[in-house]
């Protein structure tokens, strides 16, 4: 009967802990597609993009397709 309790009282834990983490990652996901992202001219060379400045967009690298601020 105790055996049965502490099983119980594991499984449960478990499936909480679980629970936490998968909201944890839509909570990430929902903030990482939220509000569009703004990088200065210079942060647009340093990703190895060229920042566009008629557009205010970066070209390439790694803040390809972000509005320059």
């Amino acid at each position: 009967m105790r055996i049965e309790r502490i099983l119980a009282a594991v499984i449960a834990t478990a499936a909480l802990a679980g629970l936490g983490l998968t909201g944890v990652a839509t909570a990430t996901a929902a903030t990482a597609q939220g509000a569009p992202t703004y990088v200065t001219p210079s942060e647009c060379r340093q990703g190895g993009g060229m920042p566009d400045l008629a557009d205010n967009l970066c070209k390439g690298g790694t803040h390809n397709g972000e509005q320059i601020d």
